[in-house]
């Protein structure tokens, strides 16, 4: 299980990579595929052609992290298409432990939630001149 901090970005390659690669390859594979700095602290997810292995990079400020699942039996299912031209997606800390944990989020839904609207600034009655 993975706790993770709602702030960390989460990208997923759309495109399969072979999972042989290391620490370095993944991280030249970020700075090509994904076009991200693989320093950055947040996480790059590989799958390989037959999505049923998963790698995940980060820098933890002292050096690279490298986590990896690998299913006995079915598959890990993206979320959503990525964007036309976008060679990634990127989902939230919360929607990668459900794709980890085998959930597949096409068909789930997210209910609306109540959240606080900011207050107004008031308008000072002061003038300058």
């Amino acid at each position: 299980m993975l706790t993770l901090p709602s702030a960390v970005q989460v990208y997923i390659a759309s495109e399969p990579i072979d999972l042989r690669r290391g620490f370095d390859g993944l991280a030249a594979a970020t700075r090509e595929v994904i076009r991200q700095d693989p320093l950055s602290g947040h996480l790059f997810c590989w799958l390989n052609r037959r999505r049923n292995r998963i790698k995940i990079l980060v820098w933890d400020r002292t050096g690279y992290l490298l986590v990896y699942k690998r299913l006995e039996r079915g598959t890990f299912t993206l979320p959503k298409a990525p964007l036309i031209g976008a060679r990634h997606i990127e989902v939230d800390a919360a929607e990668l432990t459900m794709i980890l944990e085998g959930i597949d989020l096409r068909r789930a839904t997210r209910q609306r939630r109540w959240y606080r609207a900011a207050k107004p600034i008031p308008r000072s009655t002061a003038t300058f001149g």
